[in-house]
């Protein structure tokens, strides 16, 4: 995935608008239209490149977020005390974040997207040259990955709720809606997209980079899809929708491309990724080999004994700590991503079957849902370590005792840790390093919506469109 391929925004990147036959009319690159892009065979897969790149372009700064929030780790920058303090002190002796700080993430880069994929549908519709399968494929495409980036938002910003529409002028607000109705949204778009990806014939109209092996067809990308339905159900199922909504995992699960028979670290790491290298004009792994990723201390002494996910971080010879004495000391280097090329996953097969041990626990199915936590602790962790501690007779806060244990070390940074304690009820039992004095730390339940948003949306001077949180 060249960056030279994409400008900017990917509405940008359809660059190829249809030529004029007056030589004194050049088109403005800058400026396509839907027409003149419709009509360019080359347009749809700058387009698809640009929408995958913007989609990766966030990741690494969802997981550093959501790693601080949960106490994964810390950024220890030596000379940037604000990646520490912006996110477990925020404004001092106030317990909230700064929505002008760093910590106000997950939004821009979002939103930048979604108008991408907006933008992407238009030309889809609008082309004269696309089969009827081909848009269909296309659409199921784009509306997939544009249910995961409304996720992520809605995963940072959980009870402020978020924005899911987006209007053709670019200057027209639409107002936030509550934390359920997004997850609707995303479940709605999801299931559309499934819909679209069965009529999409045998191939989408453009290529998928590398990190999409096995998920580059309409019919192998619907796996994918189901897969994200399936988070984002179990997700909404403790945030609002109810046990109902772990049924509805179930199904989704179930034609998604879980493996539960997963008996090596590749099977677990079955999956759709985002890919990075070192190659001119490409990105590199922004959490990968970073020197000031710490892991926070308390990973070395909860994990159990013989557990083989401890190679996930470094012992390092000295302790370091965050400038001003912001946090605390600690002498494990994550070490999650070996290089700055190693690829980062979208959503895995280990995930899937924490996600299946959850919704059959929930749903009745006690007895497999703990064989799944002990296929991912005697996989994942090493059978060394023995099988979990909840039983089918353990209550419902044993049985989220040992998922926690499970996804913590499974799914380190990898963006879940302090979603999972919110969504479970559990914030209060993450550990709170610094407990007296202006540095005192808080555990942040979400992500502020950024200032500049709230400015642009008191400038309109309609309360409908006022901001949660402005």
């Amino acid at each position: 995935m060249q960056k030279g391929l994409i400008l900017g925004i990917a509405a940008a990147a359809v660059f190829a608008t249809a030529c004029s036959t007056d030589p004194l009319q050049v088109p403005n690159p800058n400026s396509p239209t839907v027409a003149g892009a419709s009509a360019d065979p080359g347009a749809l897969q700058l387009q698809a490149t640009g929408i995958l790149r913007n989609f990766r372009g966030g990741l690494g700064g969802y997981i550093t977020a959501t790693a601080r929030f949960g106490r994964e780790g810390y950024i220890y920058t030596p000379n940037e005390g604000r990646n520490t303090s912006h996110y477990l002190i925020g404004l001092a002796g106030q317990n909230r974040l700064d929505p002008t700080g760093f910590a106000t993430g997950v939004w821009g880069g979002n939103y930048g997207n979604l108008r991408d994929i907006f933008n992407f549908k238009n030309v889809v519709d609008g082309s004269t040259t696309l089969t009827a399968a081909q848009k269909s494929a296309a659409n199921g495409f784009a509306r997939t990955i544009e249910a995961t980036e409304l996720l992520y938002v809605i995963s940072t910003r959980d009870t402020l709720g978020a924005v899911v529409q987006i209007n053709l002028n670019g200057s027209q607000l639409s107002p936030f809606v509550s934390r359920d109705s997004v997850y609707r949204y995303i479940l709605g778009t999801l299931d559309q997209a499934d819909t679209e990806l069965a009529a999409g014939g045998a191939a989408f109209p453009f290529v998928l980079h590398s990190g999409f092996a096995g998920f580059n067809t309409p019919t192998t990308f619907r796996q994918f899809n189901r897969a994200i339905k399936a988070r984002a159900a179990v997700y909404f199922a403790t945030r609002g929708g109810g046990n109902a909504q772990y049924a509805v995992a179930a199904t989704a699960l179930a034609a998604s491309f879980i493996n539960t028979a997963a008996a090596n670290a590749a099977a677990m790491n079955a999956g759709p990724f985002h890919v990075y290298s070192t190659a001119t004009g490409d990105a590199q792994n922004g959490v990968g080999q970073n020197a000031d990723y710490l892991v926070h201390p308390s990973y070395a002494t909860d994990i159990v004994a013989g557990d083989l996910r401890a190679s996930k971080w470094t012992v390092l010879g000295t302790a370091r700590n965050a400038p001003q004495g912001l946090g605390i000391p600690t002498n494990l280097s994550m070490n999650r991503y070996a290089t700055n090329s190693s690829p980062v996953p979208i959503i895995r097969n280990e995930e899937l079957l924490l996600l299946d041990a959850e919704i059959r626990w929930f749903t009745g199915d006690k007895v497999n849902a703990i064989a799944r936590l002990n296929t991912v602790r005697s996989v994942s962790g090493g059978g060394a370590i023995g099988a979990s501690a909840a039983t089918a007779a353990s209550t419902d806060a044993a049985f989220i005792d040992a998922l926690l244990y499970e996804r913590r070390f499974s799914l380190l940074s990898e963006g879940h840790r302090w979603v999972d304690h919110r969504r479970f009820g559990r914030l209060a039992a993450l550990p709170l390093d610094l407990t007296t004095g202006t540095n005192a730390h808080f555990v942040a339940v979400v992500m502020p919506v950024p200032q500049g948003e709230c400015l642009v949306r008191a400038r309109a001077n309609d309360p409908a469109l006022a901001g949660p949180g402005c």
